[in-house]
């Protein structure tokens, strides 16, 4: 029987269980890395600990929690601190995507998606950068979003968090590179995810005629930056040709597409 496998440091993957955040865990997984994959749905987290061991025999541990809460980076540095490992790359990728006009989103959402995509990212960065900084070495990968270059109606809130996560990461990547440490923020146009509703023929069709990139392909290209120092990257070099058409959008034709979305608000 083979042992478990635990040279190149090791791997904190937060949202791990579904999608990109998978993908990021299984393939620093296949690079040696220990990983400690974090999420609020736990059966999801031990089917992925079971997969990685048996498949890559890689050292896996699991923390289920909910991160959309104030005090959640500090539970989960507690929590790491308890496993006495040292987190050599932090990928904050946990989120939750909103397609409503904001005086019909709850409260409630309003909350948990602020305090998922900005604060606890933050002070994720802040808590296990500092330790990095200490040491001299480490890479930090923060997931923004394509949609901070395409604001449209229904997505305020959503496009205005990723945002911060894109704008937070430039700065914080000039901060950090002179102590040691890479920082990236990732912003990919459409994934193969369930994070948007899309049903599994849909995300199938939509790999099929180019308009999404299935998660393996982000996670491969968002290590890949961050293993060259890049500040930020759009995966696929199409979707970044579509930026300056986003940026001045004509209004008549967002109202047009906002008239043709409604349905979809949720």
């Amino acid at each position: 029987m083979k042992t478990e496998r635990h040279t190149a440091g090791t791997a904190l993957v937060t949202g791990a269980a579904h999608g990109i955040g998978r993908s990021f865990a299984r393939r620093l997984a296949e690079k040696g890395y220990r990983i400690i994959a974090v999420d609020h749905d736990a059966p999801a987290l031990d089917r992925l600990c079971g997969e990685l061991r048996s498949q890559m025999h890689a050292a896996v541990d699991t923390i289920p929690m909910n991160l959309a809460h104030v005090t959640a980076s500090e539970e989960l540095c507690a929590a790491v601190e308890r496993l006495g490992v040292e987190v050599e790359v932090l990928i904050n990728n946990a989120g939750i995507f909103s397609y409503c006009d904001m005086v019909d989103t709850p409260v409630e959402r309003i909350e948990r998606m602020i305090l998922l995509h900005d604060l606890t990212l933050t002070k994720n960065c802040r808590t296990f950068g500092a330790k990095m900084a200490q040491r001299g070495h480490g890479y930090i990968l923060n997931m923004s979003s394509y949609s901070v270059w395409m604001p449209f109606p229904g997505m305020a809130l959503y496009t205005a968090t990723k945002a911060y996560v894109r704008s937070f990461t430039k700065a914080f990547a000039k901060e950090m590179k002179e102590r040691g440490v890479r920082v990236t923020a990732v912003c990919p146009a459409g994934v193969a995810t369930d994070l948007y509703g899309l049903t599994p023929e849909w995300q199938r069709i939509g790999q099929r005629c180019g308009a999404l990139i299935s998660p393996d392909s982000c996670a491969r290209r968002g290590l890949r930056a961050l293993r060259r120092g890049r500040r930020c990257i759009v995966p696929d070099w199409w979707n970044r040709l579509f930026i300056p058409l986003f940026l001045f959008m004509p209004d008549p034709l967002v109202s047009f597409i906002r008239r043709r979305t409604m349905r979809f608000q949720r």
